[in-house]
């Protein structure tokens, strides 16, 4: 495959990987709204199938993978630390999230991340933040300031659970970040985020009795979760991660900002949601974080 085809296959790997991860948020979001369901069955479930298949599927093409890596006591604990303080975290924050708020403003919080990952490299390295690294922080700061305030100097308009839950989305993304990447760089993505999955998946099932079905779900729910579990997970992930490995993590960096524009507009269109001049200027500084520090991390 040429390389100019190549990357155009990437882009479009990472582009409909970012919009289905913006459609899953939005359908999240109707599934609240619409449905007296915990965000911590979701989590449970949306992470155990998504395991159960990622596992399956590196299994079929890697026969030996699987068990080597539970095999390497190293890599148990990375998978074990990666599952529940990654995934679990980021996966379960960000649902909360969307539930205290919305889609759109919830997924822009998420992006945050990239700025707590900036942060962190500056205190282990003892290094003096970049210029770069300086403004992004105070956009981001003036980002979440105009989405929680709207504006407002005297009122908090973004309500509390919404930031909280934000910022944990956003640790929770930073977190997953930074301890995926040794076990990754060994084993794959597929069968880590597989294992992570199903373990977080698991350890939340067994803790909340997910088996325990919500009353009053019907054919609309079952597409919801359907949606949320297979295009915005086990999809929008693949897609993803193929692209990465042809255009490179930085342009895929950029390309995943679609997904809150995706999140914000569907909600708009879709749920109602309505953004006010000062939320779209936080979101466009928050964004913009990720163009500044896309090679930075």
């Amino acid at each position: 495959m040429k390389e100019k085809e190549r990357k155009k296959i990437g882009t479009l790997c990472c582009v409909v990987g970012a919009v289905c991860w913006g459609v899953s948020g939005t359908c999240s979001e109707a599934l609240f709204r619409s449905y007296e369901i915990d965000t911590s069955w979701v989590t449970a479930i949306r992470m155990s199938v998504t395991g159960i298949l990622l596992l399956g599927w590196t299994a079929a093409r890697k026969k030996g993978t699987l068990t080597a890596m539970v095999k390497d006591k190293k890599t148990a604990v990375q998978l074990l630390l990666f599952a529940l303080a990654g995934l679990l975290l980021c996966q379960y924050t960000y649902l909360a999230a969307i539930k205290s708020s919305n889609s759109g403003t919830a997924t822009v919080l998420q992006n945050l991340s990239i700025v707590l990952i900036a942060i962190f490299i500056c205190i282990t390295t003892r290094t003096l933040p970049k210029k770069k690294q300086t403004v992004s922080i105070l956009l981001a700061l003036i980002g979440v300031w105009l989405i929680a305030t709207k504006g407002s100097f005297t009122s908090l308009e973004l309500s509390g659970p919404g930031l909280f839950w934000g910022f944990g989305a956003a640790a929770g993304a930073a977190s997953y970040s930074l301890l995926s990447r040794n076990p990754v760089s060994k084993w794959g993505s597929l069968p880590v985020t597989g294992f992570g999955m199903l373990i977080g998946g698991l350890v939340f099932f067994l803790i909340t009795r997910s088996w325990y079905l919500p009353t009053g779900l019907d054919g609309y729910a079952s597409l919801l979760l359907a949606i949320i579990v297979f295009v915005g997970t086990l999809g929008a992930f693949t897609l993803f991660v193929q692209g990465v490995s042809m255009v490179g993590p930085v342009t895929a960096a950029l390309l995943a900002c679609l997904e809150p524009l995706t999140a914000a507009l569907l909600s708009a269109v879709w749920l109602g949601s309505v953004f006010t001049a000062a939320e779209l200027i936080g979101f466009a500084c928050i964004l913009s974080t990720v163009f500044l520090l896309s090679r930075e991390v």
